[in-house]
Parts: C-alpha cells; sequence; structure tokens
C-alpha cells in the first residue's frame, strides 16, 4: 500500500483523497490508537532508558555485588547475547502464537528480572538478571514493533508511529545517559534496575485492556532447527567479537551457514529464503547495522577523547552528549513524515550520510577544550542525521510485508540493531588500539567509521532502486 492510498482510507470522515486531487487533511490518531501509542511507545521508551541507565551504572553496580574489574563487561555482555541471538526467534514466535501474548510475557519476564537484580547480593544473581533482562528485550521488541506496523496499515500513518518510535527511542537513551549518573548517585546502583518496575507494571495492566491479540492465520509449526542453528550461530559470533574467540567465530558461521541450508529445505521455515532475499529486507537492515554500529562507536570514542584527552567528568561528558540527544529527538517526528513525502529509500541514505559527514570534523580534534566549538554543533547535526535513518531503516525494512509476516520483519530489525549495538564498540576500539592509547587511534577509528558508512550509503542507494515498477522504495 502506498502513502497515498494509506492517506486516502485513514483520513477524516469526509475528506476525500485520490491520486489526482490534493489530500485537503493529513491522516489522524482515533482516541484508542493514541492509548495503543502510549502503551508501545511507552515500552520501548522505558527499555530504552533502562539499557542507557544501566550503562552509566556500571561500575557502581559491580562493586555494589562484588565484581571485579576485569568482570565488569559481562554486565553489559550478559544482556546483549540474548538480546542479541534471540530477538529473530521470539518475532517469528510472536507472527506464530501471539504478539501481545509474547509482548506480556517480554514486559512480565522485564519486572521480574528487574526485581532480581535489584535485590542481588552476588555476581551470579546479578548476571543471571542481566541475560533476563536480555530475554525479556528480545521478547518485547520485536512484539512491540509489530503491533506497531499490524495496529497502523502501511502509509503515512505506519510512518508517523516508526518516527514517533525512534523519536522516543533516542529520547529514552539520552534521558538515561542524563539522569543515571544523578539517580544512582542519590538512590544508589539498585535504583537503576527498580526504576522501570513500575512503570512496567502499568504497561501489563493496560494492555489487555487496550491491544487485541494478533497473530498469522492458520496454525504453522515453529522450524526449531532453524531456530536452533540462527540462534547458536549469533550467540557465538557475537561471543567471538565480545572475546575475540577465532574457534567461537568459526562455530558461529557454521552454524549461520547451517541455517541457511535449513531454511532452503524446510516446508515451514523460521525465515523463508525469498523474503531474506527481498532488496527491502536484505538492504534495509544492512543499513540498519552500520547506522547501529558506527553511531554507538563514534560516542563511545569521543567519550574516550573527553574524559582521557580534554580531563572533562562523566557527568560534563553526559551534559555533552545528552544536550544534542534531547535536540534530535526532533528528528524521529519529521523522518515520519519526510518518509512519507520523499520515500524511505531518499531518506535512509540523506540521514546515513549525514551522520557520517558529520562525523569527518571528529578526526581533526586535538587536544584542546576549543575543539567544543566543533564537537557539540557536529553531535547536533550528527544526531539528528542518525535519527533521521533509524526511522528510514524500520520503515523500509518491514515495508511490502503481509501482517503475518510482521514478526518476522521485526525480529530480523531487531536483531540487527542490538547485534550492531553489541559489536561495533568492540571492533572500533580494537582499530583505535592499534595505534595506541593516544589521539592518532582515535582519529582512525573515526575515519573507518566515516568510509563504513559512505560506502554503506552507495551500496543501499543502488540496492534499494526501484525494479520494474516494483516496491515503493523511491
Amino acid at each position: 500500500m502506498t502513502a497515498e492510498t494509506s492517506a486516502e482510507t485513514s483520513a477524516e470522515p469526509g475528506v476525500r483523497t485520490s491520486a489526482g486531487t490534493k489530500a485537503v487533511a493529513a491522516p489522524r490518531f482515533t482516541g484508542r490508537e493514541r492509548m495503543v501509542l502510549l502503551v508501545l511507545l511507552g515500552a520501548g521508551f522505558t527499555m530504552a532508558v533502562d539499557f542507557s541507565i544501566l550503562n552509566v551504572a556500571l561500575p557502581e553496580v559491580g562493586a555494589g555485588v562484588g565484581l571485579g574489574l576485569t568482570g565488569l563487561p559481562w554486565i553489559a555482555s550478559a544482556y546483549a547475547l540474548p538480546a542479541a541471538g534471540f530477538a529473530l526467534v521470539f518475532g517469528r514466535l510472536a507472527d506464530l502464537f501471539g504478539r501481545r501474548r509474547l509482548f506480556v510475557a517480554g514486559m512480565a519476564l522485564l519486572v521480574g528480572s528487574s526485581l532480581l537484580g535489584g535485590f542481588a547480593v552476588n555476581p551470579e544473581m546479578l548476571l543471571t538478571a542481566r541475560a533476563l533482562q536480555g530475554f525479556a528485550t528480545a521478547m518485547s521488541i520485536p512484539a512491540t514493533l509489530s503491533l506497531l506496523t499490524t495496529t497502523f496499515t502501511e502509509g503515512a500513518l505506519r510512518e508517523r508511529v516508526l518516527g514517533l518510535n525512534g523519536a522516543l527511542l533516542s529520547g529514552g537513551f539520552t534521558v538515561g545517559a542524563l539522569v543515571g549518573g544523578t539517580l544512582v548517585g542519590l538512590l544508589g546502583w539498585r535504583a537503576a534496575f527498580f526504576v522501570n518496575v513500575p512503570v512496567a507494571v502499568v504497561i501489563l495492566v493496560a494492555t489487555p485492556v487496550l491491544i487485541n491479540e494478533s497473530k498469522a492465520p492458520g496454525r504453522t509449526r515453529l522450524d526449531l532447527p532453524g531456530a536452533v542453528t540462527v540462534s547458536g550461530g549469533l550467540l557465538a559470533v557475537i561471543y567471538a567479537v565480545i572475546e575475540r574467540s577465532v574457534p567461537a567465530a568459526v562455530a558461529g558461521v557454521l552454524l549461520l551457514a547451517a541455517f541457511w541450508v535449513i531454511e532452503l529445505r524446510s516446508p515451514a521455515p523460521l525465515a523463508p529464503v525469498h523474503i531474506l532475499k527481498r532488496a527491502t529486507v536484505k538492504w534495509g537492515n544492512c543499513a540498519g547495522f552500520v547506522i547501529f554500529a558506527m553511531e554507538p562507536a563514534m560516542i563511545f570514542l569521543m567519550t574516550l577523547y573527553l574524559q582521557r584527552h580534554l580531563d572533562f567528568s562523566p557527568l560534563v561528558t553526559g551534559l555533552i552528549f545528552g544536550v544534542p540527544g534531547l535536540a534530535s529527538v526532533a528528528a524521529g517526528v519529521i523522518a515520519g513524515r519526510v518518509v512519507g513525502r520523499l520515500g524511505s529509500r531518499r531518506v535512509l541514505a540523506v540521514g546515513m550520510a549525514v551522520q557520517a559527514l558529520a562525523t569527518v570534523p571528529l578526526i581533526f580534534l586535538g587536544a584542546d577544550r576549543l575543539a567544543l566549538a566543533v564537537l557539540i554543533p557536529a553531535l547536533f547535526i550528527g544526531f539528528f542525521g542518525h535519527v533521521s535513518a533509524i526511522v528510514a531503516f524500520t520503515v523500509t525494512a518491514t515495508s511490502g510485508l503481509p501482517d503475518e509476516q510482521q514478526g518476522l520483519a521485526t525480529g530480523l530489525t531487531s536483531m540487527t540493531q542490538q547485534v550492531a549495538l553489541t559489536v561495533g564498540i568492540p571492533i572500533m576500539g580494537s582499530v583505535a588500539a592499534t595505534q595506541g592509547s593516544g589521539l592518532a587511534g582515535i582519529h582512525l577509528a573515526l575515519g573507518v567509521i566515516v568510509a563504513m558508512t559512505l560506502v554503506t550509503v552507495v551500496l543501499v542507494w543502488f540496492g534499494l532502486r526501484p525494479r520494474d515498477g516494483l516496491g515503493n522504495t523511491a
């Protein structure tokens, strides 16, 4: 369905549009749709805040349960492994067994795992809680997105919804980074776990009242061999990047190759190959991987720069990133509307190009605090492009697919996002480390980020070009 036909079906009663006339009223949300948005977007915002706060609070959390410095990265890794490794499987389970059911299960698990983490008294309890939070994310995020894409038909309304979703996710990450240090400082590290519990409970109560169950018609069995090989392969590859393990990398590649063979031969594949080969799915997720791998890696490198080379405190560093981050929330709202006018292909390419080009001046920063005059405007511009690209990526990768496959599509986008967030920082950190701990390493890694992003822009632009009049990617 095109944006124009969606506008015709979603406009206010009495207002008609057609291909030859100009719309006189934009599509609007009903009262019930606004409440559905409040619940689903609120869930995504809550998980983004939780993720960001815990990243800020890692040292205090580790010290609180007696976890040593060498074990500290596993507070993040214990979450990242299941969040990335199982998103695709849970996305497909949402299609088969009920999207609302999986969403509710994920939010309930989030409550339980957050309470477990908040009451943790040793490293084992804490890491178990973090792993369960990762599973909760893998369940909830694809279910949330597929409920959004099946509730709002493809076109102008869905694009606005996905724009709002991108804005709130960006806002959640930023708010978490800004208030995390203050919250933990005032209430202690356990508050980093407890803060999302009340909101999640409200969402659990409201969901059965406001949101109808949604799943694919008919009864289709789960492709268990496919689920095992893809999850095992992703877990192995992510572990290999985190721990720099060659055997794990080999095992991961072999399992993912086995998954592809299984999907080619399975009568009811977890991820049908013809869907994986769709230009919008393939190139949309390629773009999404680069978007989510490169920008967080840039932020990580700039955090090192601000604290090691400009001697700023963590609080000031958070403010330097937070103010542009809050301003970029507007990009999600704007992008959701612009996609309907210019098409997701154009917005995706431009957003990624802006994200990359705004990083170019950072390659030349020196060890002088006057560099903030360049850094802060570059962050404003780069974050705006980044959030715009996120919205266009989500629209692209979920468009043109029927409702019964939206869980699969959103599972793929969630998997792409989580894998990219997990591997981007270690890879770029390793690139920077090749030049030692000085500015030369940071500059080199930033240059690689710019180059990889711009190359991907070119590949995605040509990969998404319209073919034989099919699709609506232009």
